[in-house]
């Protein structure tokens, strides 16, 4: 039964001493249904957000992501272009804990309003590069997460097997994921910070202006693709502007098969999905991963789209995967490693050439001249370039009767 706000209002003035409330009302922002959650309006002119866990894996979380944010420490807040909620206090509640922390402003948009217009998309771009470019050391010494490149690789491998265990993964789809994670350059990169399970709702925006970035619970240093897959696929018209300023934010070190390693993460949420229904014994759950995984093979021979890797084929368009996702029951993906199956929508071939530091290449003149390489030819001179009206000096100074005899013996 839900928590009336008045009574974690209540709670609030316990978790934080001197703390005075002057409004209350629930606040349901990232709840998903899983917290009871109320903001504060206090004496002082702060706003706070209590939220109480109201299941195990809600606890889980919350606890997860408090320790992230106190693992932030001013110097490394300090780096971000955005702010990241502040723990504030905390008090016991039915054999739980309501963590307090200040709210922060901000609308939250759709991945294609976020990429809609450049400024704003510039400015995703640049707090994601922000996120994966910041010290790793303060990773270790709160305790989270490292995770090397193959043990990226590794974690993947695990999955796909999972899924294979099940007996419903069909046997396109196992190959196309075992052809991707059996490519070595696709796994050669090097780990950075990431937030860990950044989607377009985890961003908070005022304008043209990222303000804050909340859910931080699987902070770690891992695989950066885990926090573009959603960007890739946005629709907005200036999606490539974000695409640019995370390139330019990490200072061209991102490897090139960043956007492939992004979209197998995607395509693998549909492989969480079959096992969050096996594991919860949910055969409506497993019926409809099934349903989604077939549409996946169905499609996936008929498209044009970029390929996980050189082996493997085209993946699903962004207009495919809606579809299939309009049917999925969102109340209850698993939130672990991101909540939406995501897929390609990009020509990436400019991307990685960025990322490799190659400069763009200027567009053919089909009425330039073709330069020579005078030093072929050695001492003799080089041809003679045709006149512009199609004739050749060379057959113009043969003599006229030589000429005429060559046009005898071809006509015999």
């Amino acid at each position: 039964m839900a928590r009336p706000p008045l009574t974690l209002a209540a709670l609030a003035t316990a978790a934080v001493p001197g703390l005075e409330v002057r409004g209350a009302r629930t606040h349901t922002r990232r709840s998903h249904g899983g917290y009871d959650s109320v903001l504060l309006r206090a004496a002082d002119g702060r706003h706070l957000v209590i939220r109480a866990p109201r299941s195990q894996s809600a606890e889980t979380e919350q606890s997860a992501d408090l320790v992230a944010i106190r693992a932030m420490t001013p110097g490394i807040r300090s780096l971000l272009p955005f702010r990241v909620p502040a723990f504030v206090g905390q008090a016991p509640i039915d054999g739980t804990r309501a963590i307090v922390t200040e709210f922060l402003p901000g609308t939250v948009l759709t991945a294609d309003e976020l990429t809609e217009h450049e400024s704003l998309a510039w400015a995703v771009g640049t707090a994601i590069a922000a996120i994966h470019t910041l010290p790793a050391g303060f990773i270790g010494d709160a305790g989270l997460p490292r995770e090397t490149a193959e043990e990226a690789h590794d974690g993947v491998v695990h999955l796909i097997g999972q899924a294979a265990d099940t007996g419903r993964l069909p046997a396109a789809i196992l190959r196309r994921w075992e052809q991707a994670t059996d490519d070595q350059a696709l796994w050669r990169f090097r780990p950075t910070v990431v937030n860990g399970s950044l989607t377009a709702d985890s961003i908070l925006v005022d304008g043209d202006i990222v303000t804050a970035i909340v859910g931080w619970g699987t902070l770690a240093v891992g695989d950066p693709a885990r926090d573009l897959h959603w960007l890739l696929t946005s629709r907005g018209a200036s999606a490539e502007f974000a695409l640019e300023a995370y390139t330019r934010g990490r200072s061209g070190v991102a490897d090139a098969h960043l956007p492939q390693r992004a979209l197998l993460y995607g395509e693998l949420e549909l492989a969480r999905w079959l096992l969050h229904g096996v594991e919860r014994r949910d055969e409506a759950i497993i019926d409809d991963a099934v349903s989604l995984l077939d549409g996946l093979v169905e499609r996936v021979h008929d498209q044009t789209s970029e390929p996980l890797s050189p082996e493997t084929g085209p993946i699903l368009a962004v207009g495919d995967v809606e579809r299939m996702l309009d049917d999925t029951p969102r109340d209850h993906l698993p939130r672990e490693g991101g909540a939406t199956l995501l897929t390609d929508s990009y020509d990436f071939s400019e991307f990685e050439r960025r990322e490799a530091g190659e400069q763009p290449t200027a567009p053919a003149d089909a009425t330039a001249p073709i330069p020579l390489d005078l030093s072929d030819w050695g001492d003799a001179a080089p041809p003679e370039p045709p006149h512009p009206d199609g004739t050749d000096d060379t057959a113009a100074a043969e003599p006229a009767a030589e000429a005429q005899e060559r046009r005898n013996a071809a006509s015999s």
